[in-house]
C-alpha cells in the first residue's frame, strides 16, 4: 500500500476508537488480499467517505478485500447477505421488549450506524425494492435511517458500506440508478496465475508444489472455458479448489479431491463430463 495511505489509515484508526462492547468484531481475516493497486483504491476511497461497490465475476475476491479493508480501517464488520426474503426490517431491525416496553432490536446497517462499522453488502444485487429503499437515505448525504416510532439514527462518521455484485447468477437482477449513483464502483479484475499460486499457497501452506500447480492449471483452464461460455461458472469455484487442495494434503488422491470438490458440483451430466475430461489433463 502507498505509504500516504498507510498515513492517513493510522490517522483515521487515531481518531475513531472502537466502542469496548464491539471490539470482538474487528476481526483479521485469515487470508490477505492479493493486488495491491485495487487496495489503495478501495482505501482511497473509503478515507474520503465514499461507499463502495464492488462487482465482478465469481472468484474475484471480492469478499476477501471488504474484510481486508475494515481490518485495515479498524472497523467492526457487520455482514448482510441478501436474498429474496431480506426486507427492511432485516436490515434495520425489529420491535421487541426489554423491561416491559417496546424498544428496537437493531439489525446489521442499525448496529454499523450506531458504533461506525463497516457493513458489508453481499450480492446486493439479488435485493428487493424494499430492501434497497432502506438504503437510499443512509448511502447519500443524509446519513441517517428513519425508522417510523423511533428517533433518527445518524450514520456514524467512521462507518461505511461496502457492496459486492456477481454477475449472471440466478435470482441476480439490475440494480437501479439511484442505488448505484450513491456508491463508487470498482471493477474487480480476474485472478492471475501468480495471484491465485499465492493464494492457494496462503490458504494450505502444507500443499505440495506439483498439488498446487495442478490446482492453478485447472482452475484457470476452467476459467478459460466459462469465459469461452463452453461450461458454467459452476465448477469456478474457489472455495471448492482451496477445499480439494487440502483433501489432498490429508493424503487423498488428487483426482478424487477435485472430483468431491469442484467436478461433483456440475449437475448437469454434460458439463460434468467436459469438466472431468479437463480434470484428466491435469490430474491422472
Amino acid at each position: 500500500m502507498r505509504e500516504d495511505l498507510t498515513t492517513r489509515l493510522e490517522q483515521f484508526r487515531t481518531r475513531y476508537c472502537v466502542d469496548a462492547a464491539v471490539q470482538g468484531r474487528v476481526v483479521k481475516p485469515p487470508v490477505e488480499f492479493i493486488g495491491e493497486e485495487i487496495l489503495d483504491l478501495a482505501a482511497a476511497a473509503l478515507l474520503q467517505g465514499e461507499n463502495i461497490l464492488l462487482c465482478g465475476g465469481k472468484a474475484t475476491g471480492k469478499n476477501i478485500l471488504a474484510d481486508n479493508l475494515a481490518w485495515l480501517f479498524g472497523r467492526p464488520v457487520y455482514n448482510v447477505s441478501f436474498h429474496t426474503n431480506t426486507d427492511s426490517s432485516t436490515l434495520i431491525g425489529t420491535d421487541t421488549f426489554v423491561g416491559g416496553e417496546v424498544c428496537l432490536r437493531r439489525g446489521p446497517v442499525a448496529q454499523a450506524a450506531q458504533y461506525g462499522g463497516f457493513c458489508i453488502l453481499d450480492e446486493i444485487n439479488m435485493a428487493k425494492n424494499e430492501a434497497v429503499s432502506v438504503l437510499h437515505s443512509v448511502l447519500d448525504y443524509r446519513r441517517l435511517i428513519d425508522v417510523p416510532g423511533y428517533d433518527c439514527i445518524p450514520i456514524h462518521p467512521a462507518a461505511r458500506f461496502i457492496a459486492t455484485m456477481n454477475y449472471g447468477y440466478a435470482g441476480t437482477r439490475e440494480l437501479n440508478e439511484a442505488l448505484v449513483s450513491r456508491f463508487t464502483v470498482i471493477r474487480m479484475p480476474p485472478l492471475g496465475e501468480g495471484q491465485l499460486s499465492r493464494l492457494l499457497k496462503e490458504n494450505v501452506p502444507k500443499a505440495s508444489q506439483e498439488n498446487l500447480e495442478g490446482c492453478v492449471g485447472l482452475f484457470m483452464d476452467l476459467n478459460e472455458k466459462a469465459v469461452n461460455g463452453e461450461i458454467s461458472t459452476q465448477a469456478v469455484d474457489m472455495r471448492g479448489m482451496i477445499a480439494a487442495l487440502r483433501l489432498m494434503t490429508d493424503g487423498m488422491r488428487p483426482k478424487d479431491a477435485i472430483t468431491i470438490g469442484i467436478t461433483n458440483k456440475c449437475f448437469d451430466e454434460y458439463e460434468h463430463q467436459l469438466v472431468q475430461d479437463v480434470v484428466t489433463t491435469r490430474f491422472v
